[in-house]
């Protein structure tokens, strides 16, 4: 499959899977990304925000002509004095995926020194539960944080770790795959059962999602898929992948919230096959 893929009409994608040649500012996608729009960051699935995560996951190079706007915009938005973070019975109530992926954007992108970047890391180190993840649920009991609001700001942390060396971001990054490994990933601590029948589908892009690809390429970033709990989600994921060593997926997309770029469906999605194919390929499941 990655040999297919190094046949890509997107120099991004070959440059993923190998193509050492090929320049990911030539890509159509990452021409459109880098467009930043006059609009609020947050607007799903078109504003800054995404697209920064979207250009740091396509390996866009640091230092990139016009990156320095976006990431101005993101880190403006996010670094407002007036955002305040409720905290009720001892734990903060924070949807701490957009700090995550702005952090894991930064860090990939070469903007990891900006101290607004450290002050964004310092509060999800300050916000995390002592289960290791994050939740913004008002009403949440206490006893459990969110896989979708933990996943995001954990990637973000171990991107920061791997940019800077700070080992209380990687710190933060292992609490939280500890935390997927206690449930398998996907599985209930009570019966054993799926959470959530769309954790066991592969998304690209995941946005603020959690799914098992998400959560395979933490544990992937942080050198633990040989963990004997992680076994059930890389069989899952398996499972996942078709005759033709394409992998079927789902996309997170709505035709209310349209994405910039045009990432393909299902197993037409290169970005969902490759990081697939590498977490297996880690794993030593090819």
């Amino acid at each position: 499959m990655i040999e297919r893929l190094l046949h890509s009409p997107d120099p991004a994608i070959r440059r993923l899977a190998g193509d050492e040649s090929a320049d990911p500012l030539e890509s159509p996608r990452v021409r459109t990304l880098l467009d930043f729009p006059d609009a609020h960051p947050y607007k799903k699935w078109w504003g800054t925000h995404w697209r920064l995560t979207a250009l740091a996951d396509l390996g866009v190079p640091a230092g990139a002509p016009g990156l320095a706007s976006g990431v101005e915009m993101e880190l403006a938005w996010l670094s407002s004095p007036n955002r305040k973070v409720p905290k009720i019975n001892g734990l903060f109530r924070r949807c701490a995926s957009q700090e995550g992926n702005c952090v894991y954007a930064c860090s990939k992108l070469g903007f990891s020194r900006d101290p607004r970047v450290g002050r964004l890391v310092a509060l999800l180190l300050k916000w995390q539960w002592p289960d290791g993840g994050w939740n913004c649920d008002m009403k949440a009991s206490g006893q459990r944080s969110s896989f979708h609001e933990t996943v995001t700001p954990a990637l973000g942390l171990a991107a920061y770790h791997h940019a800077t060396g700070d080992s209380d971001a990687l710190a933060g990054a292992i609490r939280s795959a500890k935390l997927l490994l206690e449930h398998r990933l996907f599985r209930r601590l009570s019966t054993g059962n799926t959470i959530h029948p769309a954790w066991i589908v592969p998304h690209f892009p995941p946005y603020w999602h959690y799914d098992i690809l998400q959560g395979l390429n933490l544990l992937a970033v942080l050198g633990l898929l040989g963990d004997p709990r992680a076994e059930d989600a890389l069989n899952a994921l398996e499972k996942c992948r078709r005759a033709d060593q394409r992998f079927s997926g789902a996309s997170w997309e709505s035709a209310k919230q349209r994405d910039a770029v045009d990432w393909g469906r299902g197993p037409e999605n290169d970005m969902l096959n490759l990081r697939a194919e590498a977490i297996l390929l880690a794993a030593g499941r090819l």
